[in-house]
């Protein structure tokens, strides 16, 4: 492990606030992501408060990081992580999917600071982030792309079509961060589309694979700086093999929890289950 155990602890605490403010704004409507955003919580605590390049008063800053959200229904999640990061306000939460909001249910660049693509029709971002990435290599801009995606968008043609011009051009700057949850609305992925072996298949694209538990985050940061620090003119993914409702156990274990609705006790009943793991590192941002 290449960080410390106060690092971690540090890290851990901000996963933890990352799931109470997407329960949070999943109160607020009833429904949402919530299993996405709960099992995602670990990859954008260690991606905003470890990897990445930003400042957060300033989300156009030129030297900053991309972050392209290519499932754009994660939304709630990433929206968490730009409150995490600083770069929204948490007292924006409460206004999540109403009108006028800043924070629409799916992801649109237009509406929220942070958000840099209007992702959610599945297996465009890839095919964004190979284009960004050539356009920062071209000015010389030494930032990284991360493409944020699900695994249900391994089954789309554009997405292998994007991997291989991204081998070609040799796109080192670009790191491709997948959810395998292995859920879709249809159901498990696999079922759905099988897609293993999944990373001799990258392998083979010409990608540089690294597969971790998206849940351990000592594995998470590992993977991470190994990504970055990698001299090797490749483009570099990372498979995540996730749980879904991650924290919150009658959620892990429901049977179909793509999105969620959840009964008004419910969503009580999980804060307070989350509450009880509260990180001792966690001083701020958990008031309810």
């Amino acid at each position: 492990m290449s960080i410390s155990a106060d690092r971690l602890a540090e890290l851990s605490a901000a996963a933890w606030r990352i799931r109470r403010y997407a329960l949070r704004m999943g109160d607020v409507q009833g429904q949402g992501y919530i299993g996405q955003a709960l099992g995602w919580a670990d990859v954008l605590a260690v991606a905003y408060r470890h990897a990445m390049s930003l400042e957060p008063a300033e989300p156009g800053w030129e030297g900053r990081d991309r972050f392209l959200l290519s499932h754009g229904h994660y939304a709630i999640a990433h929206y968490a992580a730009l409150i995490e990061a600083g770069v929204i306000p948490e007292s924006e939460l409460e206004t999540y999917g109403s009108d006028d909001s800043r924070l629409p249910m799916s992801g649109m660049a237009a509406y929220t600071p942070g958000m840099e693509i209007s992702g959610g029709s599945l297996g465009q971002g890839l095919v964004i982030g190979v284009g960004m990435a050539l356009g920062l290599k071209q000015k010389k801009n030494p930032a990284f792309v991360y493409n944020s995606m699900s695994d249900g968008e391994l089954d789309e043609g554009s997405t292998w079509e994007a991997a291989m011009s991204a081998a070609h051009h040799q796109l080192d700057n670009l790191i491709c961060l997948v959810d395998v949850n292995n859920q879709q609305a249809d159901g498990a992925s696999t079922k759905v589309l099988g897609f293993e072996p999944l990373a001799d298949k990258w392998a083979a694209f010409g990608w540089h694979v690294q597969r971790v538990q998206g849940n351990d985050l000592a594995a998470v940061v590992d993977a991470f700086d190994a990504a970055r620090a990698l001299k090797d003119a490749r483009p570099r993914v990372i498979l995540f093999d996730t749980l879904m409702g991650k924290g919150v156990p009658f959620l892990e274990v429901r049977e179909k929890n793509h999105f969620i609705r959840v009964d008004p006790p419910e969503w009580q009943q999980a804060l307070a289950i989350l509450d009880q793991s509260q990180p001792s590192a966690s001083p701020e941002g958990a008031s309810a």
